[in-house]
């Protein structure tokens, strides 16, 4: 994301398609979903798709220049109350929080919605060689990441991505099993995998535990 924030709005690109594309298939994989807490709309393509696919769609963001439904932060979310939506969507947002935000954000992310799609960029530049073989939807695919795997983030400083992140999937300390851990205290892990379409992505499905604890109690 360039820093010019007016530009990369009005920017479009095949990333944010495809990006669109998977969540409303994770969306569509949760049964009776439909209401939706967007963090972060971008450019706006989620909310427009969503919204045509009959979500009902709220967005939030800390900045005003990408027009969201109400200006606030992921890690402080008092306007909204105990599971008023069905999913929270955070793709490609909580890397640009210092870590002393991250585990509040988590912990309103899960007390907000009884699922969460969140999705995290994967460091460095990206390979990726895939056979199809064109028959019961048979594939292979073989990903390489190339970064510096010596290099440690701390985690509180926007060190990456032209000063954007403050750390990524694939560092040291911040990799899948780091990340796994962090978001099992909030979540139970649905699935999580990578997008072979756009290879910056890995993509978690998760349920609030809290949301779980309540629905088990209820029965």
């Amino acid at each position: 994301m360039p820093v010019d924030r007016e530009r990369w709005f009005g920017d479009l690109n095949l990333s944010n398609f495809v990006n669109t594309y998977y969540q409303y298939r994770d969306l569509e994989s949760l049964d009776g979903c439909r209401r939706v807490l967007i963090v972060g709309p971008g450019q706006g393509l989620d909310t427009v798709v969503l919204r045509w696919r009959g979500y009902e769609v709220t967005t939030l963001d800390v900045d005003e220049t990408f027009r969201p439904d109400l200006v606030g932060s992921v890690h402080s979310m008092g306007a909204f109350h105990d599971r008023q939506f069905d999913v929270v969507i955070a793709s490609h947002v909580l890397e640009h929080l210092p870590l002393s935000y991250l585990n509040a954000s988590l912990e309103e992310i899960a007390r907000v919605g009884r699922f969460a799609l969140i999705y995290l960029p994967v460091a460095g530049r990206h390979g990726l060689v895939r056979f199809v073989a064109g028959v019961r939807n048979l594939e292979a695919n073989v990903t390489w990441d190339i970064f510096n795997y010596l290099l440690k983030p701390d985690g509180q400083t926007a060190a990456l991505c032209a000063r954007q992140h403050c750390w990524e999937v694939g560092y040291r300390g911040f990799r899948r099993r780091d990340i796994r851990g962090r978001l099992r205290q909030h979540f139970k892990i649905i699935s999580d995998y990578r997008n072979y379409d756009w290879l910056p992505s890995y993509n978690f499905v998760l349920q609030s535990r809290h949301a779980a604890a309540l629905s088990a109690h209820a029965e």
